[in-house]
């Protein structure tokens, strides 16, 4: 695999970067802290997204102060090219990712996961494989070496996939214990099974049936033998209910008849009754008309009509006469009544408007009362904002004169403000550079130091009476007191600026509170003005509202005068109303005499007319009792034949025959209740017989199915058992093999390290436990050598696993880039000596196509063939890449 190029996006300190990585050795080269690691992150988390950020989170990729950030690679691997894109976007506190996409030479895939998991397939390593094999990240070159053997074996293991073929033997063992677990099962039901099939078998199922059968058969001929029985009894039973059911029908009947004539007597008599009211009923209504007539003449002599029995014409034109007159009159009661309401309504609206007035003026006083206390209360008000002026004036005046003595002009506070923090916030980088520098020298320290207790060199871990090194302790505490007295230099320049800018915040909180101040005087100017205003307007009231009083009262007397001339009026109007209402009385009573004249003669018609109805309805109800007469003989001679028919022995006897009728089907159905029972209990008992048949087949047929199922789990057994072995040996005899490879291939890199030195061999066992052998034959343990030593044999110890895996089980595998991230932390100038010759025999003797180195150490300059220079911007705080000339092509350009 060959990374071709990564583009960065406001990823962490790079606002926009893009970078383009050659085949051989390229060096990121950079001060500490400029940015050099964060290409590699980038890289890293482009292949791997979240997984790549160890305790971190997607918050802290995304620049500070930005909203996004984006994260492009291109690679080739086996041939073959690919692009991984992924972005990120905040959402509230949290940041997400909202593409992530991987394309391949033959599809597209999306998706954080699913890319993840085609790079793991594609690369044959996951995240945590990748550190410890290709990517060396800083502070980890000692990983493996503080590793424990059984940490070691693990890592190590499933970088050579065989951490795979243990988890297949362990999964072919949960397999035959599951194989087991079901075939002890299996061999319980099937024990059980059998067992019941004896059982079932001992019972002799089949005798017990054809017992049943033959039963059940005697039952069924009894209730055959005594349904017939029944049969007859019920024939008997309905013949006799037949006949009392119509000796029942002729007694109801006669019954109805003797009902039907009864009724009849009673309409005739009730009907002859109804005759002789209406004879007395026509003798009172004669009478009544007699009188009517006696009463017209009495009413006729009350009036001037002349004529002793005058027709209905002359009463109907004197009650003409009399009604239109009355009209007359109702109508000059209306004109009366009008010229009444409407001079009263008048006299009190005018007195009320008098009234109103009165009040009006009345409330006009008290307004220019109120307003005259108004006008004295603004007259203060205007007072008191003309001295808040001045006061404002003077406060203006006071807060101008902070910036006599101030280094700054007023209104320039802000952008003083804002040039002296972005001062402090160089500083501030400034000093946490240096911090990382004072940490990476305390480290060194306090390494020497252990070392130095030890009796060994602080630099090449040799005893300190053979090494000429012992003075480089002493070196790195001056450096060490160098950088922090540098520091401390910043920090005081931090705290100066830090007063400067309290002094500006003080001058830019005046410049905001003479604003305000200004601001409330033009307020208060503006609103002196209006209140000036006011007080015109409501003098001005005052007189107006006056006035209104003076005209309101006069305007009320006007009116409570013409209301005294109308009443005057009324009173005429009232008097004339008496009169009228006297004669429109008389004439009243003139037309109740005459109306009731023309009634009676109407009543007189009506009762002529109820006499010759009543005569009527008597004739009526005689021919209507004719009719009932005939029909009551008819019944009586009805009665009289139903009589005659009615024998009283044949129904005597039908009584007899359903009482015995009764008596046996009530026997009958007890028996046949009986034999249906003891017929049911028989064929209950043949079909649990049946059952217990079926259940013993369904038995011996699961008996068959649970030893076939048995034997195919014992096979299954055995051969999960052999394939746990299988992979159990194969795992061992692939790990030998790998440690054996492992082994030479480790020696060959050190040997490349350290020729001619004082380290002979290294030794690797089968639990991955390394051992390093001195000339003289010595054992030593990895953690014995020195610092730099141990770092250069972790670092033969990536290369020689790197190698192996690049070789393949079957040929060569293609390999991410052997990517390390600060190499030289614990390396003095010898050891980066030998590890640009592991860089460069990694290179040119085994082939490695791409190495990325990332370092601030110049030394490392020279084993490159690709520099890119790394530096951060004070002000923006960003970093920036610059493509460099190795040291090589340099000189070759000078020439």
């Amino acid at each position: 695999m060959k990374v071709d190029r990564v583009r960065l996006l406001n990823f962490k300190c790079y606002g926009d970067a893009d970078l383009t990585l050659e085949h051989g050795v390229t060096v990121v080269h950079g001060v500490n802290g400029s940015g050099k690691s964060t290409l590699l992150e980038a890289v890293f988390f482009a292949l791997y997204g979240s997984k790549a950020l160890d305790d971190r989170t997607l918050d802290d990729v995304i620049t500070t102060g930005e909203e996004e950030a984006e994260v492009e690679l291109w690679f080739t691997h086996d041939n073959r090219e690919y692009h991984v894109e992924r972005r990120l976007k905040l959402r509230g506190d949290r940041a997400t990712t909202t593409k992530c996409v991987l394309e391949t030479p033959t599809e597209t895939i999306e998706g954080a996961r699913d890319v993840r998991r085609e790079v793991t397939e594609l690369l044959r390593m996951d995240a945590e494989a990748f550190v410890n094999c290709a990517y060396v990240r800083q502070g980890e070159v000692n990983k493996l070496i503080h590793a424990s053997p059984s940490d070691r074996q693990d890592m190590i293991d499933d970088l050579l996939q065989l951490g795979a073929l243990e988890d297949y033997r362990e999964r072919a063992s949960e397999a035959r214990l599951g194989v087991k677990t079901v075939l002890d099962g299996q061999r319980e039901v099937l024990e059980d099974v059998r067992n019941q099939v004896e059982q079932k078998e001992a019972k002799d199922l089949h005798e017990r049936l054809n017992s049943l059968e033959s039963r059940r058969a005697d039952v069924a001929e009894k209730i055959e033998h005594y349904e017939t029985q029944r049969e007859q009894a019920q024939e008997t039973l309905e013949t006799a209910e037949d006949v009392l059911e119509r000796h029942a029908e002729t007694r109801e009947e006669i019954e109805t008849l003797e009902e039907e004539i009864e009724e009849l007597r009673s309409k005739i008599s009730e009907t002859e009754r109804k005759r002789e009211n209406a004879k007395d009923e026509i003798s009172r209504i004669r009478d009544r008309r007699e009188e009517l007539a006696d009463e017209r003449a009495e009413l006729l002599a009350e009036t001037d009509i002349e004529a002793t029995d005058p027709d209905e014409e002359v009463v109907e034109e004197r009650i003409a006469a009399f009604e239109a007159r009355d009209e007359e009159l109702r109508d000059d009661l209306e004109d009366v009544r009008v010229t009444i309401t409407e001079g009263t309504n008048e006299i009190e609206r005018l007195r009320s408007e008098a009234d109103d007035l009165e009040e009006r003026a009345e409330t006009a006083r008290e307004e220019a009362d109120e307003l005259d206390a108004q006008l004295e209360a603004d007259e203060e008000t205007i007072a008191e904002r003309e001295s808040k002026l001045e006061d404002l004036d003077e406060q203006i005046t006071d807060a101008r004169a902070t910036f006599d003595d101030a280094s700054i002009a007023f209104g320039e506070a802000d952008s003083q403000l804002a040039e002296l923090e972005a001062e402090r916030e160089e500083v501030v980088s400034e000093i946490n550079d240096l911090t990382a520098d004072i940490r990476t020298a305390e480290t060194a320290i306090e390494e020497g130091e252990r070392l130095l207790e030890e009796g060994k060199c602080p630099e090449c871990g040799q005893p300190v009476e053979d090494s000429p090194h012992v003075d480089v302790l002493d070196e790195r505490r001056d450096e060490l007191a160098d950088l922090e007295a540098e520091r401390e230099e910043l920090k005081d320049q931090r705290d100066e600026i830090g007063e400067r800018i309290d002094r500006a915040e003080d001058l830019r909180e005046v410049e905001r509170t003479v604003d305000r101040l200004e601001e409330n005087r033009d307020n208060i100017e503006q609103l002196l003005a209006e209140k000036r205003e006011a007080l015109a307007d409501r003098r001005d009231q005052r007189e107006q509202r006056r006035d209104d009083a003076d005209e309101y009262e006069t305007e009320a007397d006007e009116k409570r005068a013409a209301a005294a001339e109308r009443e005057a009026a009324v009173d005429d109007a009232r008097a004339e109303l008496g009169e009228i209402n006297t004669e429109r009385s008389e004439i009243k009573e003139t037309l109740e005499s005459l109306e009731r004249v023309s009634e009676i003669a109407d009543e007189r018609a009506s009762l002529e007319s109820e006499i010759e109805t009543r005569r009527e309805r008597r004739q009526d109800w005689e021919t209507m009792n004719d009719e009932r007469r005939e029909g009551l003989s008819e019944k009586r001679d009805r009665k009289r034949d139903l009589e005659s028919e009615f024998d009283e022995e044949r129904v005597e006897t039908a009584r007899e025959d359903k009482q015995n009728a009764e008596g046996y089907l009530e026997q009958v159905d007890d028996k046949l209740a009986e034999l249906e029972e003891q017929r049911n209990g028989v064929q209950n008992a043949i079909g649990a017989v049946e059952n217990e048949l079926e259940e013993l087949e369904r038995l011996r047929e699961r008996r068959e199915r649970l030893e076939d199922r048995c034997e195919r789990l014992e096979s299954l057994y055995d051969e999960a058992e052999t394939l746990q072995t299988t992979y159990g040996e194969l795992r061992a005899e692939l790990r030998q093999r790998n440690v054996e490879t492992l082994e030479r291939l480790l020696n060959e890199t050190f040997d490349l390290v350290y020729q001619n030195d004082s380290y002979a061999a290294i030794d690797l066992d089968g639990d991955y436990r390394l051992t390093v052998y001195q000339k003289d034959g010595e054992a030593l343990e990895p953690e014995q050598l020195s610092g730099g030593e141990r770092a250069l044999f972790n670092l033969s110890l990536r290369c020689a696993i790197y190698r192996l895996l690049a070789e393949g089980v079957e040929g060569t595998a293609p390999m991410p880039p052997l990517i390390l991230d600060e190499p030289t932390v614990f390396l003095d100038s010898g050891h980066v000596t030998q590890l640009v010759s592991l860089i460069e025999s990694m290179r040119n003797d085994f082939g490695v196509e791409q190495i990325v180195v990332v370092s601030h150490d110049e030394e490392l300059v020279g084993a490159a063939d690709s520099l890119v220079r790394v530096e951060k911007d004070a002000t923006s705080n960003r970093s920036r890449l610059e493509r460099g000339e190795p040291p090589e092509a340099e000189l070759l350009a000078s020439d």
